[in-house]
């Protein structure tokens, strides 16, 4: 008996609008697989991620272990997909003292001996350099164009505590040049400096007092001091940059009452050497600004890390819940908030160190090729 012939229909390809709405809720990612399925998924990804859903900055939070051997944890939340995501550390990447952060996405380790730093987004390559000619404890640490400053925070009596060692990463040498201004004698160190890079400058601020300088690395010149304070009862403020554009964030009224949390964007004419405008850019809303306060200590200082059109901000001392500040075009902000991942598992034990990214598909991509290097997305 012959065998009945069974025809199959085959199943209508997906693709256009519908294959963009599915891929704009897929994570980032996983999103870089269906990169090679084929030519059409691949402009549509392209697509999806141009008109749909767009990437945003990532927020790592690294959580560290305070004693040798200093194991490093690595997490990121992606806020276009809302999910967190374990980065996997290379093997070769010795963690040998404290790591700290400044200018959003740049880390940097500093012992008597050697400046371990790194600066591309999402940390893949680490750079070993012999350390400056003077120790120091707890100074200011920036990347400004090809160039690594570092400034102040010296121990021994003898030396300058205003000191000021730049390492040219071209040249891959140090140089000495003029000392911070005398102003900043008593506070020169990155506890109370808060800091920001352009290429050209480093701003650098008093976080309570609002007294601001800048340094030109082509003139090697120091500016004169300005008060960054657009409103003076403002107790507290740091500065970050984006996009070449200063950013303030400052908390108004006191330690046990903070009534407002604030954000300008500061302008800077290069041509006059002065600060020319300091415009309001959003008010953190009550409901954040109490995320934000210890059941403690309230809010007595703050951090940020920057990077496309988001701010991060969040306390030091309490370190549960991370505001997002996204700028929007034109003015005004959009806010929300970030249940930190990693703070579960931090203790006494452990140091908690935040940077920012602005992560594109095609930089995810040459990461995930990286040696050693893994993502995976995690259930908290």
């Amino acid at each position: 008996m012959a065998m009945p012939i069974i025809m199959l229909e085959e199943e209508d390809p997906i693709y256009g609008d519908m294959l963009e709405e599915i891929l704009s809720r897929v994570p980032l990612i996983d999103l870089i697989r269906t990169l090679h399925v084929s030519k059409s998924w691949n402009q549509a990804v392209h697509s999806s991620l141009l008109s749909r859903n767009p990437p945003k900055p990532w927020l790592i939070i690294h959580s560290q272990a305070t004693r040798h051997p200093y194991a490093t944890t690595t997490r990121a939340y992606d806020p276009r997909s809302r999910v967190w995501i374990k980065m996997s550390q290379p093997a070769s990447i010795k963690h040998a003292t404290a790591l700290r952060s400044s200018n959003s996405n740049f880390l940097y380790m500093l012992s008597p001996s050697k400046l371990s730093f790194s600066f591309d987004k999402l940390n893949l390559r680490w750079h070993h350099v012999d350390a400056p000619l003077l120790w120091r404890g707890d100074p200011i640490v920036a990347k400004v164009g090809d160039s690594i400053v570092v400034a102040g925070g010296t121990c021994d009596f003898e030396d300058d505590p205003l000191a000021v060692e730049i390492y040219s990463i071209k040249n891959r040498s140090w140089r000495t040049c003029d000392s911070m201004p005398a102003r900043l004698k008593d506070s020169a160190a990155s506890t109370w400096l808060s800091v920001a890079a352009t290429p050209e400058k480093l701003f650098v601020m008093e976080k309570h007092s609002g007294a601001t300088y800048w340094f030109d690395l082509d003139s090697n010149d120091w500016s004169k001091q300005f008060d960054l304070r657009p409103d003076q009862r403002c107790f507290y403020s740091v500065i970050g940059c984006v996009k070449e554009r200063l950013i303030l964030v400052g908390l108004i009224g006191d330690v046990e009452n903070v009534e407002k949390v604030k954000v300008w964007e500061v302008g800077c004419d290069s041509n006059s050497g002065s600060f020319d405008r300091c415009m309001e850019t959003g008010e953190m809303p009550r409901l954040f600004v109490e995320k934000l306060e210890s059941e403690t200590f309230g809010i007595s200082s703050i951090n940020i890390c920057l990077a496309g059109s988001f701010v991060y901000i969040y306390n030091p001392e309490k370190v549960e819940e991370v505001v997002a500040c996204e700028l929007i075009k034109g003015g005004g902000c959009n806010w929300g908030s970030v249940h930190n991942a990693v703070s579960g598992g931090v203790c006494g034990m452990e140091r908690v160190v935040f940077t920012c990214a602005d992560v594109k598909v095609e930089e995810l991509e040459r990461a995930l090729g990286a040696e050693n290097r893994r993502f995976e997305v995690v259930n908290v």
